[in-house]
């Protein structure tokens, strides 16, 4: 605050308005200050701070008139200069966006990690078959079993290229693939946000009874977080498998999951030992899995998966990403909004489903919607079925598009302006390979302007000037489009391949 106040505020009208002496900036001078200052990525923070500053004054002036009556100011900072609303509108923007790109790569995430567990796993139970320094395939690899024993006695299974020779810690391997997996199923099932998935602990697991049918509900407990709230989740069947399989996983022989103390970011404190859920051997104990690590899981596993972004960038999922997929999963499947609410414990419904991306299938199915309403109250006729005679008129009409310099790209059923001077029309889409004859016709033309200007045939010239001016327009067309750096395919089939696939159905629609 007193950088902000110090450097950002008074050192900075210093510099640009020197001698000034007062906080009663003059309105020019204020303007200008918040015109530098909103250059910056923290600028309505600092105009925030600035303005709770003169507020503050003028309190304190009214509880004290004496000692702050005399610095106490105009604002010069309104209420209209914090609004934040095209701020909120860019990261709304920004999260939808984020959203968009990651919920169509989930599925595939979800296949990847398991299967990296899946053949992590069966390498390690192939090793441990393995006799040291014998070779052995599992999942479509080959390695070299080694063996190296650490001090404190605990054995742990290492393996090695016969090639290249790289050690790989087939036991450490199977860890990290797990945790991932584990991460990534529970992260999609609830919506949790990081700190609750790391406090999620044995004492989660509570049931009720349906007082009607006497049906056992499992549910899990989610401890107060964010909102200091508790709330209780609904355990499905595949979380259920999810949740089982680490039970398994940590349980001691005695049948118990060990106590571990884990560190609380957030409140500075250690929290009391308890059977948390994500915990791993580190160092010869247990420690349990802190935030940063169930990240760099995250960043582990998506670099094996090679996906990538919209500017062909490597993919990164965060913990908060897999929470705005599953409110946007749950609202787009017909989950009613204040009931998602509860689900992922928010205090105000307008932020859940700020967290629900808008998807264009919804825009579609909705003008499509429109449209068949819209349809209905249309007369009957306008959609009627077309005669042969005019579907062998519509599209004679695009077997009639093309023209000597490239293709005419004028509407159907409207007619030609400029007849047989196609070299004038806005709507002449010139062909590449016609480039040459361009290039004589604007060398004919320039002759002809000189012949016309030297006999006087004023008249004349204006006409061979406007086509002079629509050939020099083709031909920067042209080249524009050569040098274009590069031209991306969409995949549209052409005309013909729809004209065939029309007619092969029979379909008479235009």
């Amino acid at each position: 605050m007193a950088g902000t106040l110090g450097k950002l505020f008074w050192a900075d009208l210093e510099q640009h308005h020197p001698g000034i002496d007062s906080l009663r900036l003059a309105p020019e001078v204020a303007a200008s200050w918040k015109q530098r200052i909103l250059t910056r990525e923290s600028g309505l923070g600092t105009l925030a701070t600035v303005r709770a500053f003169y507020l503050d004054i003028a309190q304190w002036a009214m509880e004290d008139p004496a000692r702050w009556g005399p610095w106490a100011a105009v604002c010069p900072i309104r209420d209209e200069d914090m609004s934040r609303k095209k701020a909120h509108r860019q990261r709304k923007s920004r999260m939808d966006q984020r959203t968009r790109e990651r919920l169509p790569v989930l599925p595939g995430l979800v296949t990847a990690v398991n299967t990296e567990r899946r053949a992590v796993a069966e390498l390690l139970q192939a090793a441990q078959a393995t006799e040291p320094g014998e070779v052995f395939t599992a999942a479509g690899q080959t390695l070299r079993r080694r063996m190296l024993a650490r001090p404190d006695g605990a054995a742990r299974i290492w393996a090695e290229d016969p090639e290249s020779d790289v050690r790989r810690d087939l036991s450490f391997e199977k860890r990290q693939a797990f945790c991932a997996w584990a991460a990534v199923e529970v992260l999609r099932h609830t919506g949790l946000r990081i700190e609750e998935l790391c406090e999620l602990s044995h004492h989660s697991f509570v049931q009720y009874t349906v007082p009607s049918t006497g049906e056992l509900i499992p549910l899990l407990h989610i401890a107060p977080s964010k909102t200091d709230a508790e709330r209780l989740l609904v355990i499905s069947p595949e979380l259920a498998d999810v949740l089982s399989a680490i039970i398994c996983r940590i349980r001691q022989p005695a049948g118990s999951v060990p106590p571990v103390a884990a560190y609380d970011y957030h409140e500075k404190v250690w929290n009391p030992p308890m059977p948390l859920l994500f915990q791993r051997h580190y160092g010869g104990e247990r420690r349990p899995i802190a935030p940063p690590a169930i990240r760099r899981l995250l960043n582990h596993a998506l670099a094996k998966t090679g996906f990538t972004d919209a500017s062909g960038q490597p993919l990164r999922f965060l913990p908060h990403d897999f929470r705005r997929i599953f409110i946007t999963d749950a609202v787009m499947n017909g989950m009613p909004p204040h009931i998602a609410q509860l689900v992922v414990g928010h205090r105000d419904i307008n932020t859940t489903m700020g967290y629900k991306a808008v998807y264009p299938e919804e825009v579609i199915n909705g003008h499509r919607a429109f449209i068949a309403r819209r349809r209905q109250l249309r007369p009957s006729e306008e959609y009627r079925a077309p005669t042969d005679a005019e579907w062998e008129e519509f599209l004679g009409r695009f077997e009639h598009r093309k023209v000597a310099m490239g293709t005419c790209g004028r509407a159907y059923n409207t007619p030609c302006i400029h007849e047989h001077s196609s070299l004038r029309c806005s709507l002449l889409r010139p062909e590449p390979t016609q480039r040459h004859r361009l290039v004589e016709v604007r060398d004919n033309l320039l002759a002809r302007i000189d012949e016309a200007q030297h006999e006087g045939w004023l008249g004349e010239v204006e006409g061979l000037k406007i086509s002079l001016a629509g050939a020099k327009q083709k031909l920067s067309q042209l080249d524009d489009f050569t040098t274009r750096a590069a031209t991306v395919h969409l995949g549209m089939p052409h005309f013909s391949h729809l004209v065939g696939r029309a007619l092969s159905t029979d379909t008479k629609s235009p």
